[in-house]
Formats: structure tokens, sequence, C-alpha cells
């Protein structure tokens, strides 16, 4: 979705101005011409009382200092008039004029400064004997003194109250902590609307009605409908659930607030409560509205796992939104719509009718929302005329609106790459790839060796895959490093398949085994790029024996409670519900059902070793084929030269030794299977039936 450009407007700093000069929005940097006008107001507050007093002090008869040699001497003259006698310093008046021999202002004066360098008890005495009149005061108080005192209690007390005015929210409160977060989102910014979204018409339908209820409460409620409180957002991530939201804020004519479920719970006791508290009085004070929490999984989780036990801060949040739900006190007027990928987790009294009314299932798109949804990414940018939206949409199985997204996004970066001025067909495919299986890695050091292992490895699961029927068609393989992977072969379902046969399962643990069977048979030696192809087929052999019941030994049972700790929010441990006979029965089974595959997968390799060879070879030569010219392999035809205008890509080869681990990554592929057990929906994509082999 891109931004409608206006002429109107433009953009100056942070803010949007009009050619007017009207401030169209805020910048949002901190203040700072605010905190230097209130250090500059407080620096003056205190310079002036001490400006005035130095303006306005009387001025003082002027002093001359002398030292005490000369006092005494003055004193043994009878010059001294009269002294005042403060500890170590000594204030004194001379008797008619100043001494001779003093100039100018010296001239003019008779006062006179000393200190007392010793103790000298004969003082009183030698001036009582010269008539000089004493008289004795405690030391003047110096207020700079006490002055510099205060100082650091008037720092400590300012610093203080600039951090509580930072910390005040609006209308001068002196703290917001309980003080809801929600953004109230206004009406001159961009709007996202239904027509943005698709792939998921279910869902969109269902908001449409909560929004009608809003517009024409009327319609309904004459007919004894009530005002839905809640719908509940559920899915995978990617999969659109925030963007059905920003729809819903942007085809409602009614206040919308959103907030995330992470910004309830602080470090001070009792914040979560307060804010939920405070954000469904604004609901109120602006009903008719919605308010819309993203991740509600955040502060929603099942009560009674926590660590802090009944007392746990998120656990009294979560109470404090069930009663604004649905506690004595109504909420007219006010639609909570939240969004989660982990309801599994969430409370069961969140999820019942008269809280979250509706729950609403985002999941991935089958082919026509994923046409859909390319059609919609591609609608602002140019595209060649080559581009067949169809093909793309039937090409990415199993794939969420963001990953979608990301392609329409990477092909357009391809194309300015390129230096075109339309993204083509191939940009797209190459995009497809980059995001299915990774970016390729040309610069990455592959020794001939390893290059060959991996063209007989990738070789071994294209030709099992390709001779054994039922499974979905190869659509590429390639010997070019790719993400995590040195090599990958890459399915294409023809179709989005939500339920999983026995047979379906078995072919692929038999394609499965190809890479590993063509290693020994064609290098007679095994490798370790057979260790993820040999994790993903035993633990599709398990699932088939302990979870789906598909094992004639074991019978339609299942086996194998899972624990999960709902305040960790992942399973951590499988509860063992059955004896050591029937554990030993379980693995005996699972090696069984991978042996066979391997045994057949080597037999058919055997059968079409010429085949093999031929298709190793010229993978090896080509580093990438495509459906087209894997069928012209197995069918023993020639293939056409290469063209060197294609995309074929070379890797670089320089020699080194041989690595004797490679990295794996299993991509998976189709949709969500409707009837796997919970929790195997999300696995069987990447597990069973994938996208692509990767060595």
């Amino acid at each position: 979705m891109a931004e409608k450009k206006s002429g109107k407007k433009r953009t100056q700093g942070k803010g949007t101005v009009s050619r007017r000069g009207k401030d169209r929005g805020p910048s949002r940097g901190p203040k700072f011409g605010n905190v230097s006008k209130n250090i500059a107001f407080w620096l003056l507050i205190i310079l002036l009382p001490i400006t005035l007093f130095s303006l306005l002090s009387p001025r003082r008869e002027a002093i001359r200092k002398i030292n005490y040699s000369q006092f005494m001497t003055y004193v043994g003259q009878g010059q001294v008039e009269s002294v005042t006698i403060m500890e170590k310093r000594i204030l004194g008046k001379l008797k008619g004029g100043a001494p001779r021999g003093l100039q100018g202002e010296e001239a003019l004066t008779r006062n006179f400064e000393t200190y007392i360098p010793f103790e000298d008890p004969d003082l009183v005495q030698k001036l009582d004997a010269a008539d000089v009149e004493v008289t004795g005061k405690p030391p003047a108080v110096n207020w700079m003194t006490h002055l510099m005192g205060w100082v650091p209690w008037v720092l400590i007390i300012f610093i203080w109250l600039f951090f509580m005015r930072q910390l005040q929210g609006g209308g001068g409160r002196a703290f917001s902590f309980g003080k809801s977060k929600a953004k109230l989102l206004s009406g001159d910014r961009p709007k996202v609307t239904f027509k943005d979204v698709a792939g998921c018409d279910e869902a969109k339908q269902e908001l449409e009605e909560v929004i009608d209820f809003l517009r024409t409460p009327r319609k309904f409620q004459k007919l004894g409908g009530r005002l839905p409180k809640g719908a509940l957002l559920l899915g995978p991530p990617g999969t659109g659930k925030t963007l059905l939201a920003r729809a819903v804020a942007g085809e409602a004519d009614v206040p919308f607030f959103s907030m995330s479920g992470s910004d309830f719970v602080e470090m001070f006791v009792g914040v979560g409560a307060s804010r939920v508290r405070d954000l469904f009085e604004q609901g109120k004070s602006n009903a008719p509205c919605i308010i819309f929490i993203d991740e509600i999984d955040a502060v929603g989780r099942h009560r009674g796992a926590g660590l802090g036990g009944g007392h746990d801060e998120r656990e009294q949040t979560l109470n404090q939104l069930l009663v604004e739900m649905d506690g004595f006190e109504s909420n007219e007027g006010v639609i909570l719509i939240a969004a989660t990928n982990r309801p599994d987790v969430l409370d069961p009294a969140l999820l019942r009718p008269g809280r979250f009314d509706r729950q609403i299932v985002v999941d991935r798109p089958d082919v026509r929302g994923r046409e859909g949804i390319l059609k919609v990414h591609m609608k602002d940018i140019p595209v060649s005329r080559d581009v067949n939206v169809a093909d793309l949409a039937k090409g990415t199985p199993g794939l969420s609106g963001a990953e979608l997204e990301s392609i329409v996004n990477e092909a357009a970066l391809l194309a300015a790459r390129r230096n075109r001025d339309k993204v083509a067909m191939q940009d797209f495919e190459d995009a497809k790839d980059k995001v299915m299986i990774g970016p390729e890695r040309k610069s990455m050091v592959i020794s001939e060796e390893e290059k060959r292992q991996i063209a007989v490895h990738e070789s071994g699961h294209t030709l099992v895959q390709r001779l054994t029927p039922g499974t979905d068609p190869v659509n590429k393989v390639t010997i070019v490093a790719r993400g995590m992977a040195l090599g990958v072969t890459q399915y294409l379902p023809e179709r989005d398949r939500h339920l999983y046969s026995k047979k379906w399962c078995q072919n692929n643990l038999l394609a499965l085994m190809g890479g590993r069977c063509a290693e020994v048979l064609i290098l007679g030696e095994m490798t370790t790029g057979a260790g993820n192809d040999l994790e993903r087929a035993t633990d599709l052999a398990r699932k088939m024996v302990c979870t789906w019941g598909m094992s004639e030994a074991m019978g339609p049972l299942a086996f194998g409670h899972k624990e999960e700790q709902i305040f960790l929010g992942r399973e951590i441990a499988q509860h063992q519900d059955y004896s050591e006979a029937t554990a030993r029965l379980i693995d005996r089974e699972v090696k069984k059902l991978v042996e066979e595959a391997y045994n057949d997968a080597m037999s058919l390799l055997r059968e079409n070793r010429g085949k093999l060879e031929k298709l190793a070879d010229i993978l090896l030569e080509r580093e990438v084929l495509d459906a087209e010219e894997i069928n012209l392999v197995v069918a023993g035809k020639n293939l056409p030269p290469v063209d060197t205008g294609k995309k074929k890509t070379k890797a670089k080869t320089r020699s080194r030794k041989p690595r004797t681990a490679s990295s794996k990554r299993a991509a998976g592929a189709d949709s969500n299977p409707a009837k796997l057990p919970a929790g195997d929906a999300e696995r069987a994509r990447d597990e069973h039936g994938g996208r692509d082999e990767e060595n």
C-alpha cells in the first residue's frame, strides 16, 4: 500500500505543513526549547535578588589595610582612637587624620583593618594604656557562605522538580503511570480500507458487520440483536490481522483507539489494571468507538501459572480487563477488537461469549486469496505485460500475506537494480526464489568435490520425486548455495492441500530418502548433507505412528500427551502415557517406516542409475534446472543449448579443503491442514510435503 500524494501538502522536518502555513502534524521530538526556557527562568530567579542586594546595599567607608606591626606602632604613638576586635580581625579608627606620608585616598581615610598573627595576651592592656576605646564583636556572618551551603539542596530540589515535570501527563497531572497509552487515530493519517485487504473475505465480512452495528444500530436492535462486545482475530503471523484492524479504523466513522498488549504492564504494581480502567473510561466518553489491542497474548495469558501466583501483576491486569469487558457496569457502544497468533495460551474466561463474541480466523490465503493479495500490492508499481499473477499465485502455496508483499517488494528492488522501467515476470520469479528458499550466495567457496556431492544428492531427491506417483511435481533444482542450504530441490504442489493421506506421507518419506540413497549408490559413501532429511523423515514417521494412527501394528491410537507451560507459552515436555513395551513397539514401527522408504528409494534409483548419473552431470554443468529441463533429462532427451541471456547463475568455484558438514533449513510449503491435531498444523507445512528439499 502506498500513500496517496497530494499537491496541497509538503513535508518540513517531521511535521506536515500546508502551503497556507497551517501546522498539519506536530514534530515528535523532545521539547528541548521548553526545557531551556525553564532553566533560564530559574537562573533569572536566583540571580535577580543577588543583583538587587548588591545595588541597594549602602556603600561603606574606605578601609586601609595595615600590618600588625604598624598597628602596634600607632598604638604606641597614641594615634588610635578606637578598635573593634572580631577574633583575629581588628577594625580601628585613627585620631584626627591619617598619618603623615600617605597620599591619595589613603590620606583621606581614618579607618584601618589588620589581623592578629598570633595570640597576644597583652594586647588589651596595651590598648587600655594608650587610652583606646575597645569593643568586642562576634565574627560577621558571611551570607555567601550560607548561600553556598544551600546551593546543593536547591539543585537537588530543582532536578527533582525537573524530572517530575517530565513525568507529568497532559492537563498538569503529577503522575501518568496509570494512564492509558492508547493512541486515537486521527483523520489526517493515510487511511487503509477494506479495498486494501485481500485473501480473507470471511474475516472482512465479519468485521464489516461490526462496523454496520456501530453505524446503524437500530437496524439490528429492532430485531432483538445486540452489539457484539468483542472480536478476536486469530491466525499465524503475517496473515494480515493488524492490517484488518487498520482497515476497520479506516472504514468506521467512529473513534478508534489502538494499543499493544505489552503497553499495560510496567515495573510499578497496579499500573496495568489502572491503564485498563483508563482505557475503557476513554472509550465510554467517546462511545460509540472501537478499541484495538494488538498481541493480546502479552496480557491475556492463562491465569494460575505465573511466578507470582494470584498476586502476579499480569493476572491483576487480566482480571481488570475481564471485568471491564463484561462486568456489572455496561460498556454500551464500546467494541474491543484484539489480535493474537497464540490463541492456545489465552485464558478461557477471555474467550467466552459476552467478552469476545466473535473469534475470527485469519488463515493463510488460498490460491485465489494469494492472487488478490498480489494484485493489491502490484497496483502501486509499474508491471510489465508478461507478468502472470495467476501463475505467481499458484507458485507460492502456503505463503502468508506478509511473504507475498515481500516478494512484490523484492521484485521491484531487483528491477531497479537491473535498470528496468517496469517489473518483469523474471524479477518476480527471482524474488519468489529469494523469499522462499533464500538469497543466492554466489561468493561462497565450494570445491569441485563438494559440488559433485551436492549435485548427486539433489539429483537423488529430484529423480525419486519425479518417478514416484502421487507426489508434488519438482519445479526447480539448483546446486547454487541459497540461504543456509548448499543445494535446493523445490517442489510445487498442484493445489493447496489441507489433508494428508497415508500414501502421501509414505511417498514423501521416499523422496526424503532419495538424497542419501543417491550418495551411497553413486559416491559409495555417506555425507552430512542428508542430516536434515533424516530428521524430517524420522519426525514424519513418528507422527504417522503416534499422532495420526497410521500404523497397523499400533492401531488407531494416539500416544504422548503434550505438557505445555502456559506462563512460558511453549511446549517444553511430552508426557509418556504408555508403557516401556509400547515405547519399544513405537520405535520399531518408526524404524520400519523409514527403512522401508530407504529400501524403496534405493531400488528405484538402482533401476534408473543411468538417469541419475546423467541428471547429476547436467546439474553439475548448468547448476540450475527447471521443471521442463528435468522432464527432458528423465525422458532421455537432449537439452537445448544454454542461452547466455537467461538467468542461469554460476557460483564461483575455487579449490579448498572439502567441508565436513553443511547447513540446512527446512522450508515447508502447504497451507495448514485443517484436520491435524492442535500444534501440528503449523509444523506440517514445514515437515510434510515441503516446498523444497535442501541439502
